[in-house]
Protein backbone atom coordinates (compact mmCIF):
# COMPACT_ATOMS: atom_id res chain seq x y z
CA UNK A 1 0.00 0.00 0.00
CA UNK A 2 1.63 3.66 -0.65
CA UNK A 3 2.04 5.62 1.87
CA UNK A 4 0.51 8.98 2.35
CA UNK A 5 2.99 12.28 2.61
CA UNK A 6 2.04 12.40 6.56
CA UNK A 7 2.61 9.05 7.33
CA UNK A 8 6.07 9.17 8.40
CA UNK A 9 5.34 13.07 10.22
CA UNK A 10 5.29 12.59 14.08
CA UNK A 11 2.24 13.21 15.31
CA UNK A 12 3.34 15.79 17.61
CA UNK A 13 4.23 18.27 14.86
CA UNK A 14 0.67 17.99 13.20
CA UNK A 15 -0.75 20.78 14.78
CA UNK A 16 2.31 22.99 14.19
CA UNK A 17 1.59 21.63 9.93
CA UNK A 18 -1.73 22.01 9.74
CA UNK A 19 -1.09 26.00 11.18
CA UNK A 20 1.58 26.62 8.65
CA UNK A 21 -0.75 25.12 5.60
CA UNK A 22 -3.55 27.27 6.73
CA UNK A 23 -1.86 30.07 6.19
CA UNK A 24 0.10 29.13 2.94
CA UNK A 25 -3.57 28.04 1.74
CA UNK A 26 -5.06 32.25 2.56
CA UNK A 27 -2.20 33.64 1.01
CA UNK A 28 -2.28 31.21 -1.83
CA UNK A 29 -6.21 31.66 -1.86
CA UNK A 30 -6.04 35.42 -1.75
CA UNK A 31 -3.92 35.69 -4.75
CA UNK A 32 -6.78 34.69 -6.79
CA UNK A 33 -9.57 35.16 -5.66
CA UNK A 34 -9.52 38.68 -6.24
CA UNK A 35 -9.44 38.23 -10.05
CA UNK A 36 -12.80 37.36 -10.47
CA UNK A 37 -14.40 40.07 -8.14
CA UNK A 38 -12.50 43.23 -9.74
CA UNK A 39 -15.53 44.05 -12.22
CA UNK A 40 -17.97 44.07 -9.35
CA UNK A 41 -15.88 46.09 -7.13
CA UNK A 42 -15.13 49.08 -10.21
CA UNK A 43 -19.16 48.91 -10.03
CA UNK A 44 -19.49 49.47 -6.53
CA UNK A 45 -16.41 51.65 -6.59
CA UNK A 46 -17.48 53.62 -9.91
CA UNK A 47 -14.43 52.96 -11.34
CA UNK A 48 -13.65 51.52 -14.67
CA UNK A 49 -13.07 47.84 -15.02
CA UNK A 50 -10.09 47.88 -17.17
CA UNK A 51 -8.21 50.06 -14.99
CA UNK A 52 -8.03 48.02 -11.43
CA UNK A 53 -5.25 46.30 -11.57
CA UNK A 54 -3.69 48.55 -8.64
CA UNK A 55 -5.81 46.11 -6.44
CA UNK A 56 -4.11 42.99 -7.59
CA UNK A 57 -0.54 45.43 -7.64
CA UNK A 58 -0.61 46.15 -4.28
CA UNK A 59 -1.02 42.86 -3.01
CA UNK A 60 1.88 41.23 -5.08
CA UNK A 61 4.22 43.91 -4.80
CA UNK A 62 4.21 44.32 -1.24
CA UNK A 63 4.56 40.75 -0.48
CA UNK A 64 7.87 41.25 -3.13
CA UNK A 65 9.41 43.86 -1.45
CA UNK A 66 8.67 42.35 2.37
CA UNK A 67 9.81 38.88 1.52
CA UNK A 68 13.68 39.35 1.52
CA UNK A 69 13.40 41.14 5.11
CA UNK A 70 11.17 38.21 6.49
CA UNK A 71 13.70 35.57 7.78
CA UNK A 72 15.82 37.98 9.22
CA UNK A 73 12.87 39.59 11.30
CA UNK A 74 11.65 35.75 11.96
CA UNK A 75 15.40 35.55 13.31
CA UNK A 76 15.49 38.81 15.21
CA UNK A 77 11.96 38.63 17.09
CA UNK A 78 11.01 34.98 16.79
CA UNK A 79 8.85 32.67 14.50
CA UNK A 80 6.61 33.20 16.86
CA UNK A 81 5.48 36.95 17.13
CA UNK A 82 6.38 36.80 13.52
CA UNK A 83 3.38 34.49 12.39
CA UNK A 84 1.43 35.75 14.56
CA UNK A 85 1.58 39.32 13.51
CA UNK A 86 1.35 38.14 10.26
CA UNK A 87 -2.14 36.26 10.27
CA UNK A 88 -2.96 39.77 12.32
CA UNK A 89 -1.91 41.94 9.67
CA UNK A 90 -3.24 39.69 7.00
CA UNK A 91 -7.00 39.42 8.88
CA UNK A 92 -6.69 43.13 9.68
CA UNK A 93 -6.18 44.32 5.78
CA UNK A 94 -8.96 41.89 4.76
CA UNK A 95 -11.09 43.88 7.20
CA UNK A 96 -10.42 47.44 5.97
CA UNK A 97 -10.60 45.77 2.63
CA UNK A 98 -14.31 44.78 2.80
CA UNK A 99 -14.39 47.95 4.73
CA UNK A 100 -12.90 50.34 1.83
CA UNK A 101 -15.73 53.05 0.39
CA UNK A 102 -13.02 53.75 -2.74
CA UNK A 103 -10.38 52.77 -4.87
CA UNK A 104 -7.87 54.74 -2.98
CA UNK A 105 -8.82 53.02 0.48
CA UNK A 106 -9.09 49.81 -0.99
CA UNK A 107 -5.16 49.72 -2.57
CA UNK A 108 -4.09 51.16 0.82
CA UNK A 109 -5.96 48.52 2.34
CA UNK A 110 -4.60 45.73 -0.05
CA UNK A 111 -1.06 46.94 1.19
CA UNK A 112 -1.65 46.04 4.76
CA UNK A 113 -3.16 42.52 3.29
CA UNK A 114 0.03 42.11 1.51
CA UNK A 115 2.49 43.15 4.69
CA UNK A 116 0.87 40.11 6.39
CA UNK A 117 0.72 37.78 3.42
CA UNK A 118 4.77 38.64 2.64
CA UNK A 119 5.34 37.02 6.22
CA UNK A 120 2.97 34.16 6.12
CA UNK A 121 4.97 31.61 3.97
CA UNK A 122 8.48 32.48 4.20
CA UNK A 123 7.71 32.32 8.35
CA UNK A 124 5.88 29.12 7.84
CA UNK A 125 8.49 27.30 6.07
CA UNK A 126 11.35 28.36 8.36
CA UNK A 127 9.48 27.39 11.30
CA UNK A 128 9.25 24.00 9.62
CA UNK A 129 12.43 23.97 8.28
CA UNK A 130 14.38 24.29 11.78
CA UNK A 131 11.02 22.40 14.06
CA UNK A 132 11.05 19.37 11.98
CA UNK A 133 13.75 16.74 11.53
CA UNK A 134 15.67 16.10 8.44
CA UNK A 135 14.31 12.61 7.66
CA UNK A 136 10.40 14.16 7.92
CA UNK A 137 10.98 17.34 6.00
CA UNK A 138 10.11 16.15 2.97
CA UNK A 139 6.89 14.58 3.84
CA UNK A 140 6.36 17.52 5.85
CA UNK A 141 6.62 20.06 3.30
CA UNK A 142 4.50 18.07 1.11
CA UNK A 143 1.78 17.85 3.66
CA UNK A 144 2.03 21.70 4.02
CA UNK A 145 1.99 22.66 0.34
CA UNK A 146 -0.74 20.82 -0.99
CA UNK A 147 -3.41 23.38 0.71
CA UNK A 148 -1.33 26.29 -1.48
CA UNK A 149 -2.37 24.18 -4.50
CA UNK A 150 -6.02 24.27 -3.69
CA UNK A 151 -5.99 27.72 -2.95
CA UNK A 152 -5.82 28.80 -6.65
CA UNK A 153 -7.86 25.90 -7.85
CA UNK A 154 -10.70 27.26 -5.84
CA UNK A 155 -9.97 30.80 -5.55
CA UNK A 156 -11.64 31.94 -9.11
CA UNK A 157 -14.76 30.03 -8.65
CA UNK A 158 -15.12 30.57 -4.80
CA UNK A 159 -14.79 34.95 -5.42
CA UNK A 160 -17.50 34.34 -8.19
CA UNK A 161 -19.95 32.68 -6.22
CA UNK A 162 -19.42 34.96 -3.33
CA UNK A 163 -19.78 37.95 -5.87
CA UNK A 164 -23.07 36.50 -6.92
CA UNK A 165 -24.64 35.45 -3.74
CA UNK A 166 -23.70 38.18 -1.39
CA UNK A 167 -21.06 40.96 -2.51
CA UNK A 168 -17.76 41.46 -2.90
CA UNK A 169 -16.94 42.46 0.18
CA UNK A 170 -16.95 38.69 1.50
CA UNK A 171 -14.00 37.73 -0.61
CA UNK A 172 -12.44 39.81 2.26
CA UNK A 173 -14.89 39.00 4.90
CA UNK A 174 -13.89 35.18 4.78
CA UNK A 175 -10.52 35.90 6.32
CA UNK A 176 -11.23 36.92 9.65
CA UNK A 177 -12.81 34.20 11.15
CA UNK A 178 -10.29 32.07 9.67
CA UNK A 179 -6.97 34.60 10.75
CA UNK A 180 -8.76 34.51 14.64
CA UNK A 181 -8.63 30.89 15.04
CA UNK A 182 -5.22 30.73 13.18
CA UNK A 183 -3.32 33.41 15.97
CA UNK A 184 -5.02 32.04 18.66
CA UNK A 185 -3.39 28.55 17.34
CA UNK A 186 -0.34 30.32 16.25
CA UNK A 187 0.13 31.10 20.34
CA UNK A 188 -0.20 27.87 21.14
CA UNK A 189 1.49 25.87 18.81
CA UNK A 190 3.85 28.05 16.88
CA UNK A 191 7.44 27.17 18.64
CA UNK A 192 9.70 30.81 19.16
CA UNK A 193 12.44 30.09 17.33
CA UNK A 194 15.45 32.17 16.77
CA UNK A 195 18.69 32.43 15.06
CA UNK A 196 21.69 31.18 16.71
CA UNK A 197 23.59 33.89 15.44
CA UNK A 198 23.85 37.82 15.61
CA UNK A 199 24.32 39.00 12.15
CA UNK A 200 23.31 42.27 10.86
CA UNK A 201 20.57 42.81 8.18
CA UNK A 202 21.85 44.51 4.82
CA UNK A 203 19.41 47.27 5.40
CA UNK A 204 20.79 50.13 2.31
CA UNK A 205 21.04 46.53 0.05
CA UNK A 206 17.47 46.27 1.19
CA UNK A 207 16.16 49.69 0.49
CA UNK A 208 17.89 49.98 -2.74
CA UNK A 209 16.07 46.50 -4.17
CA UNK A 210 12.81 47.65 -2.51
CA UNK A 211 12.67 50.79 -3.87
CA UNK A 212 14.10 49.61 -7.53
CA UNK A 213 10.78 47.35 -7.53
CA UNK A 214 8.55 49.30 -6.84
CA UNK A 215 9.65 52.04 -8.86
CA UNK A 216 9.68 49.98 -11.84
CA UNK A 217 6.16 48.34 -11.53
CA UNK A 218 4.90 51.74 -10.50
CA UNK A 219 6.11 53.11 -13.94
CA UNK A 220 4.11 50.41 -15.77
CA UNK A 221 0.86 50.69 -14.15
CA UNK A 222 1.57 54.49 -14.28
CA UNK A 223 0.98 54.17 -18.29
CA UNK A 224 -2.36 52.79 -17.48
CA UNK A 225 -4.71 53.14 -14.31
CA UNK A 226 -2.25 56.06 -12.66
CA UNK A 227 -2.21 58.45 -15.49
CA UNK A 228 1.32 59.38 -15.24
CA UNK A 229 2.66 62.01 -17.56
CA UNK A 230 5.64 59.98 -19.60
CA UNK A 231 7.98 62.01 -18.00
CA UNK A 232 6.85 60.73 -14.73
CA UNK A 233 6.83 56.86 -15.86
CA UNK A 234 10.03 57.69 -17.52
CA UNK A 235 11.94 59.20 -14.39
CA UNK A 236 10.63 56.20 -12.29
CA UNK A 237 11.82 53.94 -14.56
CA UNK A 238 15.22 55.45 -14.73
CA UNK A 239 15.38 55.73 -10.85
CA UNK A 240 13.99 52.06 -10.57
CA UNK A 241 17.14 50.53 -12.93
CA UNK A 242 19.12 53.02 -11.15
CA UNK A 243 18.52 51.57 -7.92
CA UNK A 244 18.84 47.69 -8.80
CA UNK A 245 22.09 48.53 -10.32
CA UNK A 246 23.17 50.53 -7.64
CA UNK A 247 21.82 47.48 -5.35
CA UNK A 248 24.03 44.71 -7.59
CA UNK A 249 27.48 47.08 -6.74
CA UNK A 250 26.54 47.01 -3.56
CA UNK A 251 25.81 43.18 -3.29
CA UNK A 252 30.15 43.22 -4.55
CA UNK A 253 31.31 44.66 -2.06
CA UNK A 254 29.82 44.27 1.42
CA UNK A 255 30.39 41.18 3.50
CA UNK A 256 26.56 40.22 4.03
CA UNK A 257 24.45 40.97 1.08
CA UNK A 258 20.70 39.68 0.95
CA UNK A 259 21.72 37.62 -1.71
CA UNK A 260 25.53 37.37 -2.52
CA UNK A 261 26.58 37.59 -6.25
CA UNK A 262 28.25 34.61 -6.18
CA UNK A 263 24.35 33.17 -6.63
CA UNK A 264 24.87 34.40 -10.58
CA UNK A 265 28.18 32.40 -10.90
CA UNK A 266 26.04 29.09 -11.24
CA UNK A 267 24.56 29.14 -14.81
CA UNK A 268 21.87 26.97 -13.84
CA UNK A 269 20.38 29.89 -10.96
CA UNK A 270 21.30 32.85 -13.17
CA UNK A 271 19.56 31.45 -16.56
CA UNK A 272 16.77 30.06 -14.57
CA UNK A 273 15.89 32.90 -12.04
CA UNK A 274 16.39 35.73 -15.19
CA UNK A 275 13.79 33.29 -17.14
CA UNK A 276 11.63 33.07 -14.21
CA UNK A 277 11.03 36.64 -14.39
CA UNK A 278 10.65 37.17 -17.82
CA UNK A 279 8.51 34.20 -18.28
CA UNK A 280 5.99 34.60 -15.38
CA UNK A 281 5.37 38.24 -16.42
CA UNK A 282 3.45 36.79 -19.22
CA UNK A 283 2.01 34.21 -16.68
CA UNK A 284 1.69 36.90 -14.19
CA UNK A 285 -0.89 38.56 -16.61
CA UNK A 286 -3.60 35.69 -17.37
CA UNK A 287 -5.25 35.46 -13.80
CA UNK A 288 -6.30 39.06 -14.61
CA UNK A 289 -6.69 38.95 -17.93
CA UNK A 290 -8.97 35.89 -18.69
CA UNK A 291 -11.82 36.45 -15.81
CA UNK A 292 -12.21 40.42 -16.89
CA UNK A 293 -12.59 39.46 -20.70
CA UNK A 294 -15.33 36.92 -19.85
CA UNK A 295 -17.18 39.43 -17.77
CA UNK A 296 -16.88 42.65 -19.75
CA UNK A 297 -16.03 41.71 -23.08
CA UNK A 298 -17.87 37.77 -23.30
CA UNK A 299 -20.96 38.71 -21.16
CA UNK A 300 -20.00 36.02 -18.59
CA UNK A 301 -21.33 36.24 -14.95
CA UNK A 302 -18.57 36.62 -12.14
CA UNK A 303 -19.27 32.69 -11.24
CA UNK A 304 -19.19 31.87 -14.74
CA UNK A 305 -16.36 33.11 -15.03
CA UNK A 306 -14.52 31.86 -12.48
CA UNK A 307 -15.26 28.46 -13.43
CA UNK A 308 -13.86 28.94 -16.61
CA UNK A 309 -10.72 29.22 -14.57
CA UNK A 310 -10.81 25.51 -13.01
CA UNK A 311 -9.91 23.58 -16.03
CA UNK A 312 -6.83 26.00 -16.07
CA UNK A 313 -6.08 24.82 -12.18
CA UNK A 314 -7.24 21.56 -12.90
CA UNK A 315 -5.01 20.67 -15.70
CA UNK A 316 -2.14 22.53 -14.49
CA UNK A 317 -2.06 19.77 -11.25
CA UNK A 318 -2.36 17.23 -13.00
CA UNK A 319 0.37 18.20 -15.67
CA UNK A 320 3.32 18.44 -13.03
CA UNK A 321 4.46 14.40 -13.88
CA UNK A 322 4.27 15.55 -17.54
CA UNK A 323 6.78 18.35 -16.63
CA UNK A 324 9.23 16.15 -14.83
CA UNK A 325 9.28 13.70 -17.51
CA UNK A 326 9.54 16.18 -20.21
CA UNK A 327 12.58 16.97 -18.12
CA UNK A 328 13.86 13.50 -17.32
CA UNK A 329 13.26 13.07 -21.56
CA UNK A 330 14.61 16.17 -23.21
CA UNK A 331 17.00 18.09 -20.81
CA UNK A 332 16.03 21.64 -19.21
CA UNK A 333 17.28 23.25 -22.57
CA UNK A 334 15.29 21.70 -25.03
CA UNK A 335 11.99 21.75 -22.69
CA UNK A 336 12.56 25.37 -21.95
CA UNK A 337 13.60 26.30 -25.03
CA UNK A 338 10.20 24.78 -26.57
CA UNK A 339 7.59 24.59 -23.97
CA UNK A 340 8.54 28.62 -23.43
CA UNK A 341 7.07 29.31 -26.98
CA UNK A 342 4.32 26.89 -26.75
CA UNK A 343 3.14 29.06 -23.19
CA UNK A 344 3.22 32.25 -25.34
CA UNK A 345 1.36 30.80 -28.38
CA UNK A 346 -1.17 29.35 -26.18
CA UNK A 347 -1.17 33.25 -24.66
CA UNK A 348 -1.55 34.47 -27.82
CA UNK A 349 -4.24 32.20 -29.39
CA UNK A 350 -6.50 33.95 -26.68
CA UNK A 351 -6.85 36.92 -29.47
CA UNK A 352 -9.47 34.39 -31.35
CA UNK A 353 -11.79 34.14 -28.13
CA UNK A 354 -15.04 35.64 -29.43
CA UNK A 355 -18.69 35.10 -28.49
CA UNK A 356 -19.34 32.81 -31.19
CA UNK A 357 -16.64 29.94 -30.07
CA UNK A 358 -18.47 27.34 -28.63
CA UNK A 359 -17.61 27.00 -24.79
CA UNK A 360 -16.33 23.68 -24.76
CA UNK A 361 -13.70 24.64 -27.43
CA UNK A 362 -12.78 27.53 -24.46
CA UNK A 363 -12.63 24.99 -21.90
CA UNK A 364 -9.95 22.85 -24.04
CA UNK A 365 -8.03 26.36 -24.86
CA UNK A 366 -8.15 27.05 -21.08
CA UNK A 367 -6.91 23.22 -20.09
CA UNK A 368 -3.99 23.26 -22.79
CA UNK A 369 -2.77 26.41 -21.41
CA UNK A 370 -2.69 25.21 -17.63
CA UNK A 371 -0.60 22.15 -18.94
CA UNK A 372 1.80 24.07 -21.12
CA UNK A 373 2.14 26.54 -17.89
CA UNK A 374 2.33 24.49 -15.46
CA UNK A 375 5.01 22.33 -17.12
CA UNK A 376 6.61 25.55 -17.42
CA UNK A 377 6.82 26.53 -13.52
CA UNK A 378 7.80 22.93 -12.44
CA UNK A 379 10.64 23.17 -14.78
CA UNK A 380 12.34 26.80 -14.22
CA UNK A 381 11.92 26.04 -10.36
CA UNK A 382 13.70 23.06 -10.39
CA UNK A 383 16.26 24.44 -12.98
CA UNK A 384 16.80 27.22 -10.55
CA UNK A 385 17.54 25.51 -7.65
CA UNK A 386 18.48 21.96 -8.73
CA UNK A 387 22.71 23.18 -7.66
CA UNK A 388 22.39 25.14 -4.94
CA UNK A 389 23.61 24.04 -1.80
CA UNK A 390 24.76 25.34 1.79
CA UNK A 391 24.12 28.80 2.27
CA UNK A 392 23.26 29.79 -1.27
CA UNK A 393 21.17 27.14 -0.99
CA UNK A 394 18.90 29.63 1.26
CA UNK A 395 19.51 33.08 -0.62
CA UNK A 396 18.65 31.62 -3.80
CA UNK A 397 15.30 29.66 -2.66
CA UNK A 398 14.18 33.42 -0.87
CA UNK A 399 15.66 35.52 -4.25
CA UNK A 400 13.17 32.75 -6.41
CA UNK A 401 10.25 33.33 -4.09
CA UNK A 402 11.01 37.40 -4.37
CA UNK A 403 10.99 36.96 -7.96
CA UNK A 404 8.07 34.99 -8.35
CA UNK A 405 5.71 37.35 -6.76
CA UNK A 406 7.82 40.37 -8.34
CA UNK A 407 6.86 39.13 -11.85
CA UNK A 408 3.02 38.89 -11.04
CA UNK A 409 3.24 42.32 -10.36
CA UNK A 410 5.22 43.55 -13.35
CA UNK A 411 3.15 41.19 -15.55
CA UNK A 412 -0.22 42.61 -13.91
CA UNK A 413 0.91 45.55 -14.68
CA UNK A 414 2.24 45.31 -18.26
CA UNK A 415 -1.35 43.79 -19.03
CA UNK A 416 -2.86 46.96 -17.35
CA UNK A 417 -0.82 49.15 -19.43
CA UNK A 418 -1.39 47.35 -22.47
CA UNK A 419 -4.94 46.92 -22.11
CA UNK A 420 -5.27 50.59 -21.94
CA UNK A 421 -3.18 51.60 -24.54
CA UNK A 422 -5.01 49.42 -27.05
CA UNK A 423 -8.47 50.22 -25.67
CA UNK A 424 -7.48 54.09 -26.10
CA UNK A 425 -6.21 53.38 -29.38
CA UNK A 426 -9.33 51.38 -30.79
CA UNK A 427 -11.64 54.33 -29.32
CA UNK A 428 -13.90 55.60 -32.17
CA UNK A 429 -17.72 57.64 -32.72
CA UNK A 430 -19.13 54.21 -31.54
CA UNK A 431 -16.76 54.04 -28.37
CA UNK A 432 -14.16 51.64 -27.72
CA UNK A 433 -14.33 47.93 -28.78
CA UNK A 434 -12.56 46.21 -25.95
CA UNK A 435 -12.82 42.95 -27.18
CA UNK A 436 -10.18 44.26 -29.93
CA UNK A 437 -7.86 45.74 -26.97
CA UNK A 438 -7.73 42.26 -25.51
CA UNK A 439 -7.14 40.28 -28.39
CA UNK A 440 -4.52 42.76 -29.03
CA UNK A 441 -2.82 42.58 -25.70
CA UNK A 442 -3.19 38.60 -25.64
CA UNK A 443 -1.00 38.94 -28.82
CA UNK A 444 1.75 41.06 -27.03
CA UNK A 445 1.80 38.71 -24.01
CA UNK A 446 2.46 35.56 -25.67
CA UNK A 447 5.00 37.57 -27.89
CA UNK A 448 6.87 38.64 -24.63
CA UNK A 449 6.57 35.51 -23.11
CA UNK A 450 8.27 33.90 -26.37
CA UNK A 451 11.16 35.91 -26.02
CA UNK A 452 12.02 34.01 -22.97
CA UNK A 453 12.71 31.34 -24.73
CA UNK A 454 16.31 33.15 -25.44
CA UNK A 455 17.30 32.95 -22.09
CA UNK A 456 16.33 29.47 -21.58
CA UNK A 457 18.87 28.02 -25.16
CA UNK A 458 21.42 30.03 -23.42
CA UNK A 459 21.90 26.56 -21.22
CA UNK A 460 24.48 24.36 -22.23
CA UNK A 461 23.21 21.63 -24.20
CA UNK A 462 24.82 19.03 -21.63
CA UNK A 463 22.88 20.57 -19.06
CA UNK A 464 22.12 17.83 -16.64
CA UNK A 465 18.30 16.62 -16.47
CA UNK A 466 18.63 15.70 -12.89
CA UNK A 467 15.48 17.12 -10.88
CA UNK A 468 15.43 18.23 -7.91
CA UNK A 469 12.23 17.69 -6.09
CA UNK A 470 11.71 21.04 -3.69
CA UNK A 471 8.05 21.13 -2.54
CA UNK A 472 8.08 23.90 -1.04
CA UNK A 473 8.46 26.10 -4.37
CA UNK A 474 5.48 23.70 -5.70
CA UNK A 475 2.80 26.94 -4.96
CA UNK A 476 3.08 29.19 -8.20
Amino acid sequence: MPTTPSASIDASLKPLLWLVAMGLFMQTLDSTIVNTALPAMARSLSESPLKMQSVIIAYTLTTAMLMPASGWLADRFGTRKMFFAAIFLFTIGSLLCAESRSLTMLIASRVVQGVGGALLMPVGRLTVLRVVPREQFLPAMSFVTIPGLIGPLIGPTLGGWLVEAVSWHWIFLINIPVGVIGALVTLKVMPDVHAEDDSRFDWSGYLMLAFGMAAVSFSLDGLSELGFQHATVLVLLIFGLAALTAYWLHAGRVAGPLFPRTLFGIPSFSIGVLGNLFARIGSGGMPFLIPLLLQVSLGYTPLQAGLMMVPVAAAGMAAKPLGTWAIKRYGYRRMLSVNTVMVGLMMASFAVMTPNVPVWLRIVQLAIFGTFNSMQFTAMNTLTLKDLTGPLASAGNSMLSMVMMLSMSLGVAAAGALLTGFTDFTAGPEGRDTLAAFHKTFVCVGVMTCAAAWIFAQLSRFESTHVVKRPEMEVH
